[in-house]
Order: structure tokens, then sequence, then C-alpha cells
């Protein structure tokens, strides 16, 4: 008998302990925001409803820029604006994301300068780039596009891994459906427009930072070209739009329609298309350009490398290679759980597809997106790395296909 209820309970625990592990260790979802209005209108309720949190996650990337710098934050980030101007672009080609920006400064309090400042994530890599060539390594993100079939819809995807000092501020933004704007959920950071979405005319789009591609201090910004991407009203116009824009920053723009994934690598000087598979059904990309050959005369070596594929495997490199790894499948199995399982995967000890929160880290994957187009589309999102949050879905309220 005392054998039979030892074992019973080595059973239990073993179950609870199996279900612990199975189960995500991270409880959180990530908080949704309703913005309605103009663009103005939008921002103001940004900031207001966000106030506390965007003071605190401002504080901690100031303090960011002073451990990195070793200067006064805002010293740097008043010769960061004084020696660009992404002002007039952003007006021309997205007034509408101007006036938001605009409105999360009044809303919050916070001064115009550092809200503008800190939507230029990756302009402001570019500007540490120009200081002192080569001094920015930022191998983050793993983007992942499935084009549909007559048995599934288009699914575009992503980790998106940014700097420690974003965790605990994840939200995604509903912005409501009115005469200014259609649908579209945005995942972001409190104080920030955007880094990936998709809207109710079946656009979605994810990016990847390709600092070896040339930039500029005049052109659209990478997280206006996004939040512009996904005011088009069809995917032809989101294509024409990023085709015409200037570029300020590299990136890897990854665009979902109704039928198709688009690829484009885009520079300062070019915007080029790119495509691993041959029938173009399936695109997955990480941080370095593979086509699109404007690249910094410094990264020039760097990116000979790559075209060779001699060297030691970077970050980037190695990630690639994973995704191409665990895609490289029948088309019957690029199914939504392969996706998950790609974008939760540790492969790599030390360049993970999924990088789990770690505070003494430079980054994380801060969220990781699933973008489901076609006749019943959906958001799925998670608070943090998706091997310890289970993805939080979410669905249009007015669907309006083209």
């Amino acid at each position: 008998m005392k054998k039979t209820t030892l074992l019973l309970l080595l059973l239990l625990m073993c179950m609870l302990t199996f279900q612990s592990i199975a189960k995500p260790k991270n409880p959180k979802q990530v908080p949704v925001l309703t913005l309605t209005g103009t663009g103005y209108n939008r921002g103001l309720q940004h900031g207001y409803q966000l106030k506390k949190q965007i003071a605190e996650v401002y504080y901690k990337w100031k303090e960011s820029i002073r451990k990195d710098t070793g200067k006064d934050p805002d010293a740097v980030i008043a010769d960061f604006l004084q020696t660009s101007n992404y002002q007039d672009a952003i007006q021309q080609w997205t007034p509408d994301l101007w006036q938001e920006i605009q409105g999360i400064a009044v809303g919050s309090g916070q001064k115009m300068d550092d809200v503008l400042a800190f939507q230029l994530i990756d302009e402001y890599w570019g500007y540490l780039d120009r200081l002192e060539n080569g001094s920015v390594d930022k191998d983050h993100c793993s983007a992942i596009g499935v084009a549909a079939t007559q048995d599934r819809p288009t699914f575009v995807a992503q980790n998106i891994d940014i700097d420690t000092y974003m965790q605990g501020y994840q939200v995604l933004l509903h912005i409501g459906s009115s005469e200014q704007n259609m649908e579209q959920y945005v995942m972001t950071c409190a104080g920030f427009i955007g880094f990936a979405g998709m809207n109710n005319k079946g656009v979605a789009v994810v990016i990847n930072a390709l600092t070896d591609l040339n930039n500029s201090i005049d052109g659209l910004p990478v997280t206006f070209v996004t939040r512009g991407i996904l005011q088009q009203t069809s995917g032809q116009q989101a294509l024409d739009f990023i085709n015409k824009v200037p570029h300020a920053t590299g990136q890897n723009y990854l665009i979902g329609t109704q039928t198709e994934v688009i690829n484009f690598e885009a520079s300062a000087n070019q915007v080029v298309p790119f495509f691993p598979v041959e029938n173009k059904n399936l695109v997955f990309h990480t941080n370095h350009s593979l086509k699109n050959h404007d690249i910094k005369p410094w990264m020039q070596e760097y990116h000979q490398r790559i075209k060779t594929g001699t060297g030691q495997k970077t970050n980037s490199q190695t990630r690639y290679e994973t995704l191409r790894q665990r895609l490289n499948v029948s088309e019957t199995a690029l199914t939504p759980e392969l996706i998950k399982g790609t974008l939760r995967s540790k492969d790599h000890e030390r360049f993970p597809v999924c990088v789990s929160y770690d505070p003494a880290a430079v980054a994380f994957t801060f969220s990781s997106v699933i973008f489901t187009l076609g006749h019943n589309p959906s958001v799925q999102v998670t608070y943090g790395s998706p091997d310890k949050s289970k993805y939080q879905e979410h669905f249009f309220y007015l669907l309006t296909l083209q």
C-alpha cells in the first residue's frame, strides 16, 4: 500500500512538473489600447491613457543613451535631430502620423523632440553608425511570410526583438475605422507608433533592420513607412507606397496581402525585391541584406563575406539558416503550428530565433506576432517571447476586404 501511494505521489509530481514546463511561465497579456478619430486625437488618447508608462519608458530610454554614449542624453538627442531632417518627409508622406506624435506629446506631457526622437529607433542607430563607422550591431528580429493557397490564408509573422528597457511596456493599438482611417491593429511600445501591424483591408507588414545598407538623413523613417503601409487600402497601394517614398534607413519590409507575400530590401537609394525560394510562396528574413547591394562603404567587407558565405557566421546568418531549415518543408506543412514552433525555437544556443528576457542582456523578443489574412483575419501577439507567453488572438470589428 505504501509503495502504491508513493508511486502515485511521484506520478502526480511528474505531471505537475510537466504542466509547469509546458505552460507559458508569463501569464501577462498585451493590453489593448483603442484609438479613434484624427491622427492628433489618436495621439492625444495614446499619450493621456499611457502617460505614466510613457514617462517611465522614456526615462529608461534616456538612461540607455547615457550608458551607450557616456553623454547627456538630452544633448545627444538634440544633436541627432539637428543633424538630420526627417520632419519634412514625415509631413509630406504621412501627415496624419505627424499629427499623431504631436498628440502623444500633448497627451503625455513629454517634449515634442523627445517624442519624435523616440520614434526614430532605426534612424538613431544610423546616427551612431555615422559617428563611429561599424559601431552598431543590431542583429535582431526574424520574419516569416507564407502566401495563400486554396487550402490556407496568407500568414505574416515576426519575432520583434528590441532593447530590454522596453520590457513591460508592450501595447497593442486597436485603431478604429473612421473617415480618417481604416481599422488597424499595431503592435508597439508605450509612446511609440508601431513596430508591425495589419489593417482590415487585407494588408499586413513586419520589418527587419538592415544596418549594412545606406541610409539618409532626410528620408521617411522606418516606423512611418510601416504605419504608412497600413494606411493603404489594398495590397497594390501598399506596394506602390513602399516603392515611391524616399527611405531614411535600411530595412526589410515583408508585406502580406490576401493572396501573396512580397518582400523588399529598402535602402536610401533603392528598393529591391527579395525572395528566398523560387516559387515566391515563402519568405523569411533576418538582418543582413541579400539582394540590395547599396551598402555603406564601411560595411562592404562584411557584405562581401555574406555574399560569398565565408568567415564566421553572424547572429543574423545563424537565425536565417534556422528559418531556412525549419521552413524547408512541403507546401501543406506550412501551418500556423509550424510558424509558432519556428518563432519559439532556440536551435542555436548563442543565436536563437526566440530570445527570452534577461535584464542584463542588450535585447530580447519584445513580442511575437502572427497576422492571418483571408476571410477570417486575425492578429495574434505575445507579451514578451513566445516560449514564455501564449499568443492572444484578436479579430476585426469591421471587415472590408478588397
